[in-house]
């Protein structure tokens, strides 16, 4: 994960957006006052979002038990 600040980020907001989108990579945002927010593209958080739902899931995480129980035996 990148860390920047926040006039760092502001100053190449365009290059830094296109790491983001283009190559994956997650930016932590540092300010003075000490709340940080994380950059990331829409792509990977949906992706994220997809997959605390599984996890969260019971019936979701024990279909994915089986089918590695069922992999492993082949």
């Amino acid at each position: 994960m990148l860390k920047l600040s926040v006039k760092k980020f502001r100053a190449n907001l365009k290059g830094y957006a296109n790491k983001v989108i283009e190559q994956h990579q997650t930016i932590r945002i540092y300010r003075r006052s000490g709340k940080d927010f994380i950059i990331v593209s829409a792509e990977d958080w949906e992706r994220d979002q997809e997959n605390l739902y599984v996890f969260r899931n019971n019936s979701l995480m024990d279909q994915v038990s089986e089918s590695m129980l069922t992999w492993q035996k082949k």
